[in-house]
């Protein structure tokens, strides 16, 4: 079975464009420390809820566009050692969170075990 690191993060509008280079960038590093996958897609038909929602999850903004994420794994052991090398890497090292193309308090995540994988 396989495991996955999933996110769902708000970013601004305006910021899209440098936010899809930070991914890309992440993504190739995570990809060559040994992720099976890594995608990152923009909510494109993705509406308030009555109760809960995608834009209610990250206190959607009006300039804002709903991310969300993810990173496949054989397993948790195996993402635990991919994300320690991934986290590890240089061109990640400058990252500060201060500068990010997204508010990293409406941002969330977690780590899943696959109960389906066709």
């Amino acid at each position: 079975m396989s495991y996955i690191d999933g996110f769902v993060l708000p970013v601004p509008q305006a910021r899209l464009a440098e936010y899809r280079r930070l991914a890309r960038k992440a993504g190739t590093v995570w990809k060559e420390h040994g992720a099976l996958a890594y995608l990152e897609a923009v909510a494109d038909d993705v509406k308030p809820g009555k109760r809960t929602s995608f834009p209610q999850s990250v206190k959607l903004k009006d300039d804002e566009v709903v991310i969300v994420a993810y990173v496949l794994y054989r397993s948790r052991a195996h993402r635990d050692r991919v994300n320690t090398k991934a986290m590890a890497d240089p061109r990640l090292a400058g990252m500060d969170t201060t500068s990010m193309p997204f508010d990293g308090k409406r941002m969330f995540w977690g780590g899943f075990k696959a109960i389906v994988d066709l």
